[in-house]
């Protein structure tokens, strides 16, 4: 992706960790103007029956991640590999190479400003493809809220989620933007604008 003619102008990379605001941001950033790439949403369509990542994670997990139709329950598949390490690790062994192919075509087709958005930005080395990493932060125990009330889940079971991931202390210190999600919808706006004009991204 080194040939300026087959990439975009300017390539953000979004992150943050689960519950953190990072869809809220992603948003913002596409109402002024931006071309977004949903990586989660890449790896939603690799687990649908069509998808490239279906016939191995069901060959690899079987009816633990099924639902009675046969498509993979993202449900199940998430209680079996956050709470174990390694077999989460075997499943974005399957998943990363696939979405990072999407990714590589999508990218060679978007012009002006690329946000790539993906949860594992730094972990999958989709950052390499950025010109510079925007990360969306806040505090744990306002992710725990989300995250409860979004997916309906059990303390317990937020706070496993949470930290199956790497820490977000890491992807602060790798950033170069970080967007603190912990106040107003407002306050958040502020910060992405400034980000955003401060980064030439409007040019």
């Amino acid at each position: 992706m080194s040939d300026g003619a087959s990439r975009p102008a300017r390539v953000i990379g979004l992150t943050g960790n689960i519950a953190c605001g990072k869809s809220t941001v992603l948003a913002m950033l596409r109402e002024l103007g931006a071309t977004t790439i949903d990586a989660d949403e890449l790896v939603h369509r690799a687990l649908d029956p069509d998808g490239q990542g279906y016939a191995p994670v069901a060959a690899e997990w079987g009816e633990a991640v099924l639902s009675p139709t046969g498509e993979i329950d993202r449900s199940l598949l998430g209680q079996v590999v956050f709470s174990d390490p390694e077999q989460l690790a075997r499943l974005e062994a399957i998943i990363h190479p696939i979405v990072e192919r999407e990714v590589d075509a999508l990218m060679s087709e978007a012009r002006g400003v690329l946000v790539l958005d993906a949860i594992k930005l730094f972990e999958s080395g989709l950052a390499r493809r950025c010109d510079e990493v925007w990360v969306v932060a806040c505090s744990e125990d306002r992710q725990l809220e989300r995250l409860k009330r979004r997916n309906n889940l059990s303390t317990e079971d937020a706070l496993m989620r949470i930290r199956a991931q790497s820490r977000q202390e890491e992807k602060v210190a790798r950033a170069d933007v970080v967007i603190s999600n912990d106040g107003a919808i407002g306050d958040t706006r502020e910060q992405v604008l400034a980000a955003w004009f401060r980064s030439g991204a409007e040019r």
